[in-house]
């Protein structure tokens, strides 16, 4: 069982390239900047927040997540 990120550390991580505020998505953490729109992986509970090693997603996914944050 993975250990869960806790909400309070979620509340003061940001996106390390654009400064933009994170959301949780299953286990990725995605950027709120939708010009970069970077996504990052949580592995065995531990954000990883390095540049190189995240995912630019396409449009429409980072869409489809920031609808989802509204509801």
């Amino acid at each position: 069982m993975k250990p869960p990120v806790e909400s309070w550390l979620l509340e003061i991580l940001v996106c390390p390239e654009s400064k933009a505020s994170l959301v949780k998505e299953g286990d990725w953490l995605y950027s709120t900047d939708a010009q970069t729109r970077r996504r990052y992986a949580i592995r065995q509970g531990i954000p990883n927040l390095l540049i190189e090693e995240s995912e630019v997603v396409s449009p429409e996914v980072f869409e489809r997540v920031m609808s989802q944050r509204k509801q």
